[in-house]
């Protein structure tokens, strides 16, 4: 009996080690793919304070990645702003770093989708009594990140329900990042701010008792892997990876570790941002 299974058991243990995809000559050549990344948006990326090591949800999802294409993942630290250009002129053969998957990026980068989420209002909790429902926002300052799609989002939220309840419009407060905007929001020159509710969580554990979220997220958006857009070999490759990842059981536990279980996705997609 037992030599009637060996074939079967032997076969699923070799194509769960199997890479995922054949990568291009020139990645598989050098042994590792290298990904742009900047180490500020805690729980996908930072430095952890003690180690000065890199950690987060990215981090930790980009490794498994690697492992499954039969590569070393390198980590390239890189100003947010240029992480497009270093991917079209080939200094970097991946984005991952928090990137939120929208239809303005994708006439130059092909995103593999792999967290579904939204942002959310917060503020501190000594003033969370003042927000008793997200319309109570109208009128207020609110920070967030202007290099961030938020803005946006927030304007068009304050038009479809500040408007209509006869109420002033948010005032929207660029800042320099969310930590920025915490700060701002500390110090009180704004009343609230805005942020990815994948981030949440793991703030307000850092700060316990310090904020409060508001309501629940006014949108939801796909963050992404971004990939040169001429190279569909790597982003099907990519692409089945993930794949391989989420079936194998260490996407769930990465994403369980952060507390981040409910923004998972059930397989890759492709540019699905809107």
């Amino acid at each position: 009996m037992k030599a009637s299974y060996a074939l079967p058991v032997l076969a699923l243990l070799v194509a769960s080690t199997a890479p995922a995809a054949e990568l291009p000559a020139a990645i598989k050549a050098k042994g590792e793919i290298v990904f742009a990344n900047v180490p500020n948006y805690p729980p996908f990326e930072f430095k952890d304070p003690a180690t000065d090591k890199l950690s987060g949800v990215d981090i930790e999802l980009g490794e498994a990645i690697a492992a499954k294409l039969g590569v070393k993942a390198k980590w390239q630290e890189s100003a947010f702003a240029e992480m497009i250009s270093a991917l079209s002129t080939g200094r970097v053969d991946l984005i991952m770093s928090g990137m939120t998957d929208l239809a303005s990026r994708q006439d130059q980068v092909t995103f593999v989708d792999y967290v579904k989420s939204g942002p959310q209002f917060y503020t501190t909790a000594e003033h969370a009594a003042e927000f008793k429902d997200m319309v109570a926002l109208c009128g207020k300052k609110v920070g967030t990140s202007r290099r961030t799609s938020f803005p946006t989002e927030i304007a068009a939220w304050s038009d479809a329900h500040c408007k209509p309840a006869g109420k002033p419009a948010i005032e929207v407060v660029g800042t320099e990042g969310s930590a920025d905007a915490r700060t701002q929001l500390r110090q009180g020159r704004v009343d609230a701010a805005m942020q990815g509710n994948e981030t949440i969580p793991y703030m307000m554990s850092q700060e316990p008792g310090a904020y409060a979220p508001i309501g629940q997220a006014i949108a939801a958006q796909f963050t992404g892997i971004g990939i040169a857009k001429a190279d569909k070999p790597l982003q099907d490759a990519v692409a089945a990876a993930l794949d391989q990842v989420i079936t194998d059981g260490t996407y769930q536990k990465i994403l369980a570790k952060w507390q981040l279980g409910d923004i998972a996705v059930a397989k890759a997609t492709i540019n699905a941002g809107k």
